[in-house]
């Protein structure tokens, strides 16, 4: 009987363990039989060629650790709904043309990979890499713990507005469901893979680009007639309206003009109010229409809205972390939000930012739309600023998919955060301290224009001629913060300068306000060192250009990065009242910036100089 039961056990084991297997051997068949080809090109480049998308299966990962995969950047991820309602990711990337062996020259993104025990090729294309990558291992065995670097296939077509996606084409796809989700076509899609002949024959597995964006291009000619006798009725009823309008206006003239009672306005306390006040003069418009993206006041917001927007604060809409609270990309209609979520027990942060944000708005500074409060979580609601941090473009940008900032977008980026700091110093109502000015809190926008964030350490200081005030504890980054501070908690508005000379020291060296010291692995060195021993040497020049972040690669005016190193070292001073005001270094800045603008023009659009400044101006 003992026996019996064994066997029966063992059966049922065996016919589990071959279920597991046959799906993997399947989803290694469709791998191994995708027929595809990347999409061709001419000239190596080590610049990209375009930003492209990938089409990636988050298996578990949030974005950060997606981004880190694809070596992309979180901030750059788009999230997308297939028809069945499961959530997949669009991954922004740049796209080169790049030479992968002697006989293959194509558009790819690369990115680096380190081998786990019993990966295979198979494995890691699909399990890691959603299907997408090209010959993993170029062909050679993989080695546990070995870095490889795997071809991800991208494309570049000028008639894709929403750029082209990199799809590795799933059971049960057809190219017009394929079309249909990506806002393409199915002729659009044939055009930029030619080795699909049969537009009703895909295979699940297949690498396929599509161009995304241009549904209905290929329709526009048709109906072209029927809009132009359209136009030519709409203008003939215009014409008419118009005159009948004269009429009517010579008509009134000719009467005796009546005084229009004065109408008695009301201050309106909020958004609603004046909505409501609108709504009587304009009975078509509703209280309910308020657009929270088109007012200057912040807008409650419900647990419901902030829910929906983020997905219930999916982790795979994690796009930041901090000590006071996790950022969240979301959507409100067609808006793309950041939502911040704070634990209630700092309400404290919470109300800090919300009160300065409420009164500050500044093309420089980040935008609260509104805010949200539940019992255990309060939510900020922000714009959301596309291009992340400074702290990821000067920081080993490459591995967090941005180009190296070029001088001349540095010298721009100086400018708009010295702005928005200037702003909430001189020219705000009540004079606010940031009190944690860092790479990391300065955001960058879609043309490389910068925005101060991240007001949840501001401190109201009054205006007077001492205006200096002690803290009850020591906040801000190390790194960043004054000797004043450390020493004997003062804070004033030149803490926030102090930092800002860490900000421009960054901006030339591209070293971090703390790093490891060489020459003792247990100990920090900072960046302030560094540049203060820089300014010891009698040739400044040279002693500079020692430090000076090779991602430049020597393509930057020297006079210029000197005046700024001279603005950093100033504002750096340990004597506060040596420090300048932030309105003090706006002038010099300013010139620096118009110069090194001159100086690019100069160089006649050298590809290298201007890499990294696309629209950065």
């Amino acid at each position: 009987m003992a026996k019996l039961g064994f066997m029966f056990f063992l059966t049922l084991f065996l016919q589990h363990h071959h279920t597991s297997a046959s799906l993997i051997d399947r989803r290694r068949s469709i791998a191994s039989t995708a027929v595809w080809q990347p999409m061709y090109c001419n000239a190596v480049d080590i610049n990209p060629s375009c930003n492209s998308f990938l089409y990636v299966t988050p298996e578990g990962r949030n974005l950060s650790e997606t981004a880190s995969v694809f070596n992309g950047s979180a901030s750059l991820i788009q999230t997308t709904k297939r028809h069945s309602g499961s959530e997949d990711l669009l991954v922004g990337v740049p796209c080169m043309c790049e030479a992968i062996n002697d006989t293959l020259t194509a558009f790819f993104h690369d990115t680096q990979y380190k081998v786990e025990k019993d990966d295979t090729p198979d494995t890691v294309n699909i399990k890691i890499f959603s299907g997408l990558a090209m010959n993993v291992g170029d062909g050679k065995g993989l080695f546990e713990n070995d870095t490889i670097t795997v071809h991800l296939p991208c494309g570049c077509s000028s008639t894709a507005s929403d750029g082209v996606l990199s799809y590795a084409v799933q059971e049960e796809d057809t190219l017009s469901t394929i079309a249909s989700l990506f806002r393409s076509s199915s002729q659009d899609i044939l055009s930029l893979n030619p080795s699909v002949t049969n537009p009703d024959f895909i295979k699940p597995g297949w690498v396929l680009f599509i161009p995304m964006g241009v549904a209905g291009s290929s329709k526009k000619k048709i109906g072209r007639l029927s809009i132009i006798i359209a136009a030519c009725i709409s203008a003939a009823i215009l014409l008419l309206c118009v005159f009948t309008i004269i009429l009517r206006l010579k008509r009134r003239s000719s009467q005796h003009n009546v005084e229009t009672p004065e109408i008695k306005m009301e201050r309106a306390p909020s958004n609603t109010s004046i909505a409501a006040l609108e709504s009587r003069f304009f009975p078509s418009m509703r209280i309910t229409d308020i657009d929270p993206f088109q007012t200057e006041r912040p807008v409650i917001f419900s647990l419901k809205v902030v829910g929906d927007a983020t997905a219930n604060f999916d982790e795979k809409r994690k796009i930041g972390e901090g000590g006071y609270g996790s950022v969240y990309l979301g959507f409100i209609g067609a808006h793309e939000i950041a939502i911040k979520k704070m634990k209630a027990s700092k309400s404290k942060e919470f109300f800090a930012e919300l009160k300065v944000l409420c009164k500050v708005h500044h093309i420089n500074v980040v935008e609260l739309i509104g805010y949200a409060a539940g019992d255990d979580h309060l939510y900020l609601v922000y714009e959301y600023v596309q291009n992340g941090s400074l702290n990821d473009h000067l920081h080993d940008p490459l591995l967090k998919g941005h180009q190296p900032l070029s001088w001349t977008a540095r010298t721009q980026i100086a400018l708009d955060a010295a702005r928005g700091i200037e702003y909430i110093h001189d020219h705000t109502k009540a004079c606010y301290v940031h009190r944690d000015i860092k790479t990391s809190n300065i955001l960058l926008d879609n043309g490389l224009r910068a925005k101060v964030a991240d007001f949840g350490l501001v401190k109201l200081v009054q205006r007077s001629d001492e205006e200096e005030c002690v803290a009850t504890r020591l906040v801000g980054t190390p790194g960043y913060l004054p000797p004043e501070s450390v020493l004997e908690l003062h804070m004033t508005t030149k803490s926030d300068v102090y930092a800002f000379g860490v900000v421009l020291a960054e901006l030339i060296t591209g070293l971090r306000a703390l790093m490891r010291d060489n020459k003792e692995v247990n100990k920090m060195k900072s960046l302030i060192s560094i540049m203060r021993k820089a300014f010891k040497s009698d040739d400044l020049e040279s002693s500079l250009e020692t430090i000076i972040d090779p991602n430049l690669k020597d393509n930057y005016p020297i006079e210029e990065v000197c005046k700024m190193a001279n603005i950093s070292m100033w504002c750096l001073n340990e004597d506060p009242m040596n420090r300048p005001e932030m309105r003090d270094i706006m002038p010099t800045l300013s010139q620096i910036h118009l110069t090194s603008i001159e100086w690019e023009a100069s160089l006649g659009g050298d590809h290298e100089v201007f890499s990294g400044v696309a629209n950065g101006r």
